[in-house]
Order: C-alpha cells, then sequence, then structure tokens
C-alpha cells in the first residue's frame, strides 16, 4: 500500500482509494477502520501511513483497534459502550428484581388482607380481643407495606437517576465519536451521516450544496515546517470556517487538510458567496509562530461547489463537488469553482442523467 495524495491535489477520489485499498487488504469496513486507512492515505501522518503500510495483507482487527487507539484514541474506546452496557444491564436487572420483591410484598400484604377480611366476616366469632388482633395485624401490615413502598419509590428514583448519568456518557462518547480531535469540527463518519440525510429529507433537496475545500500546497507546509505546524495552520482554518458560517450549516474535517461545509437554504450563488469569502478570510490571514517570529503563508485553500438538486445522490454529489474543487486547483488554486460553470462549459446537460 502506497500513501495517496489528497484528492484535490491528484483529482483522484481518495475515498474510492481508501474503500478499494481495504478491500484488497480483507479489512472489514467499520467506521474506526474507515478512519484509519483515510488518514493514512492522505499522507498527512507518515507514521500512521507506515504503521499501515507494515500491517500487509489480512490484517487482525486487533492490530488495527491498537493503531487506532494510538493515533485516534477518543474515537476508539469500545469499552466505554461495552462498560455502559454492563452498567445497564446490571441497573436494569436490579430494578426488575426490586419490582419482583415488591410484587412478592404486595402478595403478602393482599394475603393478610383476605385472613382479616374472613375473620371479619364471621360475626359469630368476633370478640373485642380477636378484633383489636385483627386491626392490631392490618395496622403492621398496612404500615410495613407504605414503608416498604417508600423505599422501593427512593430506590427506582435513584436507578433512574444513574441510567441518566449512563446515557450521558453514551451521548457524550457519540459526540466525541463524531468530532475531529484535532480541530473539534465534525469529522467524516458524522459528514457522511450529514450527506445522506440530504436525500434521505422529507424536505427536498432545494436550497442544499456542498462546498469541498483543501488547503493549496499543505505536504509543502508540513514538508518544510513539520507537522506541528500544519496542525496550528488546520486550526487557525477550522476556526475561520467555525466562525464565518451560521449554527444551521454543517463543517467538517473530512481528513488531511480537506475541509467540508453542507449548506441549507441558499442559492448556488449565496453558496458561492459564502465559500469565496471564506476563501478571502484565510487568504488574508497571517499564519506566524516562532521566535523569532515566522511567517508560514502565504496559505490559501482551493474550493468546489455543487448543489444537491444537480446530483442524483450523496455519493454523485461528493463526486462533482470534487469535479469542481479539482478544477479549482489545475485554473491556479485559491478560487472557487461551481460544478454548474463545468457543466456549462463542457457542453453536457447534467441534469438530464438525472433519474425520475
Amino acid at each position: 500500500m502506497q500513501p495517496a495524495v489528497a484528492p484535490g491535489e491528484s483529482g483522484n477520489d481518495l475515498t474510492s482509494t481508501v474503500v478499494a485499498t481495504m478491500r484488497q487488504m480483507g479489512v472489514m469496513g467499520l467506521p474506526r477502520n474507515y478512519e484509519i486507512f483515510y488518514e493514512a492515505l492522505s499522507g498527512t501522518n507518515p507514521m500512521l501511513s507506515l504503521e499501515v503500510i507494515e500491517l500487509g495483507n489480512r490484517p487482525t482487527q486487533e492490530r488495527l483497534d491498537q493503531i487506532g487507539q494510538k493515533y485516534f484514541a477518543q474515537n476508539h474506546h469500545q469499552t466505554v459502550v461495552e462498560k455502559a452496557r454492563e452498567v445497564i444491564a446490571q441497573e436494569l436487572e436490579d430494578v426488575a428484581r426490586l419490582l419482583r420483591n415488591e410484587r412478592t410484598h404486595l402478595e403478602r400484604y393482599g394475603q393478610i388482607l383476605d385472613q382479616t377480611s374472613s375473620g371479619l366476616n364471621n360475626r359469630d366469632l368476633l370478640s373485642k380481643e380477636l378484633l383489636q388482633k385483627i386491626a392490631t395485624a392490618m395496622s403492621m401490615a398496612t404500615n410495613s407495606t407504605i414503608d416498604h413502598g417508600r423505599q422501593v419509590a427512593q430506590t427506582l428514583d435513584e436507578k433512574s437517576t444513574e441510567l441518566e448519568s449512563v446515557k450521558s456518557k453514551l451521548e457524550e462518547y457519540k459526540r466525541l465519536a463524531d468530532t475531529d480531535p484535532l480541530t473539534h469540527l465534525w469529522n467524516r463518519r458524522a459528514f457522511d451521516k450529514e450527506l445522506a440525510a440530504i436525500y434521505n429529507s422529507s424536505n427536498g433537496i432545494v436550497f442544499k450544496g456542498l462546498i469541498l475545500a483543501d488547503i493549496d500546497r499543505f505536504k509543502e507546509i508540513n514538508d518544510r515546517y513539520g507537522h506541528p505546524v500544519g496542525d496550528k495552520i488546520l486550526k487557525i482554518i477550522a476556526d475561520i470556517f467555525r466562525t464565518s458560517v451560521s449554527d444551521n450549516m454543517f463543517v467538517a474535517r473530512t481528513g488531511g487538510e480537506e475541509f467540508v461545509l453542507v449548506v441549507d437554504g441558499v442559492s448556488e450563488q449565496s453558496a458561492h458567496e459564502i465559500a469565496d469569502h471564506i476563501r478571502l478570510l484565510i487568504e488574508q490571514t497571517q499564519f506566524c509562530g516562532g521566535q523569532p517570529s515566522v511567517n508560514y503563508g502565504p496559505v490559501t485553500v482551493s474550493m468546489g461547489i455543487c448543489m444537491a438538486s444537480e446530483a442524483e445522490s450523496a455519493e454523485d454529489l461528493y463526486t462533482k463537488a470534487d469535479r469542481a474543487l479539482y478544477r479549482s486547483k489545475i485554473d491556479g488554486r485559491n478560487r472557487v469553482t461551481r460544478f454548474s460553470d463545468i457543466s456549462a462549459r463542457s457542453g453536457k446537460n447534467w441534469m438530464l442523467y438525472r433519474k425520475d
């Protein structure tokens, strides 16, 4: 296996390469495995790429999990889910046992009521002494049942609190599993779900689109200044994306130097204006650091846009946005290209290929 360059630089579909490589090596299509191979094939983490190369064919899942734990620890804590399942199972068993005990207690209370009721119905045998015994037995049984009921209610409340805590931990785990550890944007796994949701939504696909962004010549930056500087640049660009769009827009780092923006409720022209605004902000940002201060720039990004109405599916939408991104690269970088401009330029009407 040889690490691939970023798709925006070569025009190759890195996602397809990842899938093909995993199939060739006999790797299961698990989200955590996709994450490992996506980063390895992008070439942005040489150490990870070397470890994946050393795996050879048919690597064990245990070995893959070890690599995942090493490089993506927050996304590979499977024990979090396993422990949560154990806790939930134990808590539910405790609740079931509590309810079984409560049923037994109520059955005994019912038996006492039946016995005392039978005694009260037999008026010929009633005496003052017997009435006192019956009243005492009923009072003790009732007080015991009330106390037991309070204990059950308190215990159930405690169990409910514990289960809510487990639920919160699972939700936090889910959030971390969908978050890029470096930039704290959404990651590839979250993006895949968001992209699929565009065509699965009942709200339709009008005014929805995809913007792909790729840092220009990022490998040269890493080679010249080192990966710590590259990571710093990725964080700054992530912050620019995060602060430049509204809360209802989805922003993710999908691997290496690639960012994506899923827009909703905008026209193609508005999507282009959003993308170009972000592009310009990045171009104007000073990327400096070190003592004495070193200017790592200029840093620029190339972007590609495709509206959902121009594609047949989530995969088709990504492919066409990637074509537009590649066009920005070969036209000189640091620019935004719309897929509609590519199709018009080539004389093809891509809408003819849409299914009814």
